[in-house]
């Protein structure tokens, strides 16, 4: 009998999985069994760390505007800011805030007297 050669599909399948971990080290990059483990570990970290990063930045948000507000008075903080916000119906996102109190301090207390003026 004759040899039969094997078609290419199944070569075809290890080569992508192969790309993709081909900036793995040691036998993370090299062995079928092992590539096809660690890119399912992979994408399970990159799933959970794109969350992990909305709440990572959030944090940083509110960290930052908290720092900027709390040199304004020894009373005022980042919840009563956002609580005034809230009441004065005026739609700030963390992020905006932020940037604002990075950018321009002046501003940020600018918004926050006019937030306090109408409610006193």
């Amino acid at each position: 009998m004759t040899r039969i050669r094997r078609g290419y599909i199944a070569r075809r399948r290890r080569n992508k999985i192969r790309l993709f971990a081909s900036s793995f080290r040691g036998a993370h990059s090299r062995l079928t069994r092992t590539i096809t483990q660690q890119k399912i570990r992979a994408l399970i970290s990159a799933h959970r760390d794109r969350d992990k990063k909305k709440r990572d930045f959030r944090r940083l948000w509110i960290t930052r505007i908290n720092a900027v507000i709390r040199n304004k008075g020894v009373s005022y903080s980042y919840s009563r800011l956002i609580n005034d916000l809230y009441k004065s119906q005026l739609l700030l996102n963390r992020k905006i805030l932020a940037q604002i109190a990075i950018l321009n301090r002046n501003c940020l207390y600018m918004i926050s007297n006019e937030i306090l003026d109408p409610l006193e």
